[in-house]
Protein backbone atom coordinates (compact mmCIF):
# COMPACT_ATOMS: atom_id res chain seq x y z
CA UNK A 1 0.00 0.00 0.00
CA UNK A 2 1.39 3.22 -0.97
CA UNK A 3 2.40 5.76 1.66
CA UNK A 4 2.14 8.81 -0.39
CA UNK A 5 -0.07 10.35 -2.69
CA UNK A 6 -0.16 12.90 -5.30
CA UNK A 7 -2.38 15.89 -5.39
CA UNK A 8 -4.43 16.69 -7.48
CA UNK A 9 -7.19 19.71 -8.01
CA UNK A 10 -9.11 21.00 -11.01
CA UNK A 11 -8.24 24.06 -12.88
CA UNK A 12 -10.02 26.47 -10.87
CA UNK A 13 -8.27 25.62 -7.64
CA UNK A 14 -6.91 28.66 -6.71
CA UNK A 15 -3.48 29.26 -7.22
CA UNK A 16 -1.85 30.11 -4.01
CA UNK A 17 -3.67 26.50 -3.10
CA UNK A 18 -1.67 24.70 -6.42
CA UNK A 19 1.62 26.20 -5.73
CA UNK A 20 1.41 24.96 -1.95
CA UNK A 21 0.69 21.04 -2.71
CA UNK A 22 3.48 21.25 -5.48
CA UNK A 23 6.16 22.96 -2.98
CA UNK A 24 5.31 20.28 -0.32
CA UNK A 25 4.91 17.40 -2.69
CA UNK A 26 6.98 18.48 -5.67
CA UNK A 27 4.47 17.05 -7.43
CA UNK A 28 0.90 17.99 -8.91
CA UNK A 29 -2.18 16.95 -11.22
CA UNK A 30 -4.76 19.33 -12.61
CA UNK A 31 -7.24 17.63 -14.77
CA UNK A 32 -8.61 18.78 -17.69
CA UNK A 33 -6.90 22.14 -17.83
CA UNK A 34 -6.74 21.95 -21.77
CA UNK A 35 -10.24 21.19 -23.55
CA UNK A 36 -10.75 18.36 -26.33
CA UNK A 37 -10.34 20.47 -28.73
CA UNK A 38 -6.90 21.76 -28.37
CA UNK A 39 -5.72 17.88 -27.59
CA UNK A 40 -7.20 16.98 -30.67
CA UNK A 41 -5.47 19.66 -32.49
CA UNK A 42 -2.04 19.19 -31.11
CA UNK A 43 -1.87 15.87 -31.87
CA UNK A 44 -3.01 16.46 -35.79
CA UNK A 45 -0.15 19.27 -35.87
CA UNK A 46 2.44 16.75 -34.86
CA UNK A 47 0.97 13.38 -36.64
CA UNK A 48 3.01 13.75 -39.44
CA UNK A 49 6.65 14.45 -37.99
CA UNK A 50 5.77 12.17 -35.29
CA UNK A 51 4.84 9.20 -37.47
CA UNK A 52 8.58 9.44 -39.29
CA UNK A 53 10.21 9.03 -35.51
CA UNK A 54 12.04 5.58 -34.96
CA UNK A 55 10.65 3.44 -32.30
CA UNK A 56 13.34 2.77 -30.00
CA UNK A 57 14.56 -1.10 -29.20
CA UNK A 58 14.77 -2.14 -25.19
CA UNK A 59 18.09 -2.11 -24.22
CA UNK A 60 17.78 -3.03 -20.63
CA UNK A 61 20.17 -0.83 -19.32
CA UNK A 62 18.89 2.59 -21.34
CA UNK A 63 17.77 5.00 -19.74
CA UNK A 64 14.96 5.11 -22.27
CA UNK A 65 12.99 1.74 -22.38
CA UNK A 66 11.99 -0.40 -25.87
CA UNK A 67 9.07 0.64 -27.84
CA UNK A 68 8.62 4.38 -26.75
CA UNK A 69 8.92 7.47 -29.36
CA UNK A 70 10.01 10.90 -28.73
CA UNK A 71 10.23 13.73 -30.88
CA UNK A 72 11.93 17.57 -29.33
CA UNK A 73 11.64 20.81 -30.65
CA UNK A 74 7.75 21.43 -30.55
CA UNK A 75 8.08 25.27 -30.80
CA UNK A 76 7.95 25.36 -34.50
CA UNK A 77 6.18 21.67 -35.37
CA UNK A 78 3.13 23.04 -33.34
CA UNK A 79 1.35 26.05 -33.09
CA UNK A 80 -1.04 24.47 -30.05
CA UNK A 81 1.49 23.17 -28.39
CA UNK A 82 3.10 26.68 -28.25
CA UNK A 83 -0.44 27.85 -26.52
CA UNK A 84 0.23 24.79 -23.66
CA UNK A 85 3.68 26.23 -23.61
CA UNK A 86 2.16 29.63 -21.67
CA UNK A 87 -0.84 28.45 -19.96
CA UNK A 88 -1.29 30.89 -17.51
CA UNK A 89 -1.25 28.13 -14.79
CA UNK A 90 2.34 27.32 -16.18
CA UNK A 91 3.55 30.54 -16.54
CA UNK A 92 2.31 31.72 -12.51
CA UNK A 93 3.53 28.23 -10.86
CA UNK A 94 6.73 29.44 -13.07
CA UNK A 95 7.45 32.22 -11.73
CA UNK A 96 6.84 31.61 -7.98
CA UNK A 97 9.11 28.85 -8.29
CA UNK A 98 11.98 29.64 -10.67
CA UNK A 99 11.97 33.41 -10.01
CA UNK A 100 13.50 33.04 -6.63
CA UNK A 101 16.90 32.20 -8.23
CA UNK A 102 16.87 34.51 -11.42
CA UNK A 103 15.43 37.36 -12.78
CA UNK A 104 13.59 35.02 -15.69
CA UNK A 105 13.00 31.91 -16.66
CA UNK A 106 12.79 30.09 -19.74
CA UNK A 107 12.08 27.06 -21.85
CA UNK A 108 14.39 24.40 -21.65
CA UNK A 109 12.97 20.98 -23.13
CA UNK A 110 9.43 21.06 -25.43
CA UNK A 111 8.97 16.68 -26.55
CA UNK A 112 6.26 14.90 -27.63
CA UNK A 113 6.74 11.46 -26.16
CA UNK A 114 4.66 7.91 -26.56
CA UNK A 115 5.08 4.50 -24.65
CA UNK A 116 3.91 1.28 -26.11
CA UNK A 117 2.76 -2.00 -25.39
CA UNK A 118 5.54 -4.11 -23.32
CA UNK A 119 7.75 -0.75 -22.19
CA UNK A 120 8.95 -1.40 -19.32
CA UNK A 121 9.30 1.05 -16.03
CA UNK A 122 11.77 3.68 -16.74
CA UNK A 123 14.59 4.50 -14.16
CA UNK A 124 13.92 6.79 -12.03
CA UNK A 125 15.43 10.34 -11.98
CA UNK A 126 15.32 13.75 -11.48
CA UNK A 127 15.05 16.41 -14.41
CA UNK A 128 17.77 18.51 -12.29
CA UNK A 129 20.15 15.66 -12.32
CA UNK A 130 22.49 17.22 -14.82
CA UNK A 131 23.20 19.72 -13.05
CA UNK A 132 25.62 17.78 -10.26
CA UNK A 133 27.29 20.60 -8.74
CA UNK A 134 24.22 21.69 -6.54
CA UNK A 135 24.25 19.10 -3.55
CA UNK A 136 20.68 17.61 -2.70
CA UNK A 137 18.44 18.96 -2.16
CA UNK A 138 18.82 21.54 -4.92
CA UNK A 139 17.47 24.72 -5.41
CA UNK A 140 14.85 24.73 -7.99
CA UNK A 141 16.41 25.15 -10.94
CA UNK A 142 13.50 23.72 -13.21
CA UNK A 143 9.97 23.10 -12.94
CA UNK A 144 8.18 20.41 -15.46
CA UNK A 145 4.86 19.48 -17.05
CA UNK A 146 3.27 16.32 -18.68
CA UNK A 147 0.38 17.08 -20.92
CA UNK A 148 -1.81 13.73 -21.17
CA UNK A 149 -2.62 14.24 -24.69
CA UNK A 150 -4.55 10.32 -23.61
CA UNK A 151 -5.49 9.23 -20.61
CA UNK A 152 -2.74 8.74 -18.32
CA UNK A 153 -3.75 4.96 -16.68
CA UNK A 154 -1.33 2.82 -14.35
CA UNK A 155 -1.33 0.00 -16.79
CA UNK A 156 -0.77 2.29 -19.94
CA UNK A 157 2.60 3.48 -18.65
CA UNK A 158 1.31 6.27 -16.41
CA UNK A 159 4.01 8.81 -15.26
CA UNK A 160 5.38 7.12 -11.68
CA UNK A 161 6.82 10.07 -9.38
CA UNK A 162 8.25 9.60 -5.67
CA UNK A 163 6.11 12.71 -3.70
CA UNK A 164 8.50 14.79 -1.29
CA UNK A 165 11.38 13.73 -2.87
CA UNK A 166 12.24 17.04 -3.88
CA UNK A 167 13.59 17.68 -0.44
CA UNK A 168 15.59 14.44 0.10
CA UNK A 169 19.70 14.48 0.38
CA UNK A 170 21.55 12.42 -1.44
CA UNK A 171 21.46 9.31 1.15
CA UNK A 172 18.24 8.80 1.20
CA UNK A 173 16.86 5.73 -1.16
CA UNK A 174 13.30 5.12 -2.50
CA UNK A 175 11.01 2.52 -0.99
CA UNK A 176 8.53 1.07 -2.87
CA UNK A 177 5.58 1.94 -1.21
CA UNK A 178 6.50 5.30 -2.07
CA UNK A 179 6.07 5.47 -5.71
CA UNK A 180 2.99 6.95 -7.23
CA UNK A 181 1.05 6.77 -10.79
CA UNK A 182 0.12 10.04 -12.08
CA UNK A 183 -2.82 8.82 -13.38
CA UNK A 184 -5.06 11.52 -15.30
CA UNK A 185 -7.45 11.81 -17.79
CA UNK A 186 -6.63 13.45 -21.35
CA UNK A 187 -6.36 17.48 -21.63
CA UNK A 188 -4.71 16.91 -17.41
CA UNK A 189 -1.23 17.96 -16.89
CA UNK A 190 1.27 16.82 -13.99
CA UNK A 191 3.41 19.26 -12.72
CA UNK A 192 7.01 18.31 -11.12
CA UNK A 193 9.71 20.13 -9.86
CA UNK A 194 13.00 19.43 -10.79
CA UNK A 195 14.15 18.13 -7.90
CA UNK A 196 11.55 15.49 -7.66
CA UNK A 197 12.16 11.87 -8.83
CA UNK A 198 10.18 10.43 -11.40
CA UNK A 199 10.00 8.12 -14.83
CA UNK A 200 8.04 6.70 -17.26
CA UNK A 201 6.03 3.49 -16.02
CA UNK A 202 5.56 0.03 -17.58
CA UNK A 203 2.99 -0.12 -20.29
CA UNK A 204 1.65 -3.74 -19.74
CA UNK A 205 -1.75 -2.45 -21.63
CA UNK A 206 -2.29 -2.63 -25.49
CA UNK A 207 -2.52 1.27 -25.76
CA UNK A 208 0.12 3.92 -26.66
CA UNK A 209 0.53 6.02 -24.11
CA UNK A 210 0.90 10.16 -25.17
CA UNK A 211 1.86 12.81 -23.81
CA UNK A 212 3.82 16.38 -24.35
CA UNK A 213 6.65 17.32 -21.78
CA UNK A 214 7.61 21.16 -21.46
CA UNK A 215 10.27 21.89 -19.25
CA UNK A 216 11.48 25.39 -18.04
CA UNK A 217 14.41 25.81 -16.41
CA UNK A 218 16.21 29.23 -14.72
CA UNK A 219 16.82 32.03 -16.90
CA UNK A 220 21.07 31.84 -16.43
CA UNK A 221 21.15 27.98 -17.09
CA UNK A 222 21.92 26.83 -20.60
CA UNK A 223 18.85 24.75 -22.02
CA UNK A 224 19.33 21.39 -23.20
CA UNK A 225 17.08 22.26 -26.34
CA UNK A 226 19.23 24.51 -28.23
CA UNK A 227 16.04 26.96 -29.80
CA UNK A 228 18.70 29.09 -31.76
CA UNK A 229 18.90 25.80 -34.05
CA UNK A 230 15.78 23.92 -33.46
CA UNK A 231 13.54 26.71 -34.06
CA UNK A 232 14.28 28.34 -37.93
CA UNK A 233 15.05 31.87 -38.02
CA UNK A 234 11.47 32.79 -39.75
CA UNK A 235 9.38 31.18 -37.37
CA UNK A 236 11.01 33.01 -34.63
CA UNK A 237 10.45 36.11 -35.85
CA UNK A 238 6.94 35.74 -36.01
CA UNK A 239 6.13 34.75 -32.91
CA UNK A 240 4.67 37.28 -29.87
CA UNK A 241 6.89 38.76 -27.59
CA UNK A 242 6.74 36.62 -24.54
CA UNK A 243 7.13 33.31 -26.76
CA UNK A 244 10.15 34.59 -28.09
CA UNK A 245 11.33 35.73 -25.09
CA UNK A 246 10.67 32.64 -23.38
CA UNK A 247 12.83 29.99 -25.97
CA UNK A 248 16.06 32.52 -25.19
CA UNK A 249 15.67 35.98 -26.93
CA UNK A 250 16.62 37.85 -24.28
CA UNK A 251 19.49 38.33 -22.81
CA UNK A 252 19.71 37.35 -18.63
CA UNK A 253 21.60 40.21 -17.70
CA UNK A 254 24.64 42.20 -19.21
CA UNK A 255 27.73 44.38 -18.49
CA UNK A 256 27.13 45.76 -22.25
CA UNK A 257 29.53 43.37 -24.10
CA UNK A 258 27.15 41.56 -25.63
CA UNK A 259 23.91 42.23 -28.78
CA UNK A 260 20.49 41.49 -27.35
CA UNK A 261 19.13 38.63 -29.35
CA UNK A 262 15.71 40.70 -29.43
CA UNK A 263 17.53 42.49 -32.14
CA UNK A 264 17.95 39.38 -34.04
CA UNK A 265 14.44 39.40 -34.73
CA UNK A 266 14.25 42.98 -35.68
CA UNK A 267 16.84 42.22 -39.06
CA UNK A 268 15.87 41.30 -42.49
CA UNK A 269 16.00 37.63 -43.70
Amino acid sequence: MNTKAIPNCGPKTPLDQMYAMLEAEGCLVVRDLADSDAIRQVREELSRPFAQVTVDNDDPEAFYPGNTRRMPALMHRSKTARQLMMDPVVEQLGDRHLSKNSKNWQLNVSAALEIGPGSRDQILHREEDPFLFFSLPRPNLIVASMWSITDFRKDNGATLLVPGSHKWDKNRTVKEKEICSAEMPAGSVLYWLGGTLHGAGANTSRDWRYGIILTYSLGWLRQEENQFLDVPAEVAKKLPPQLAQLIGYKTYDSLGFSINPEYLLEQDS
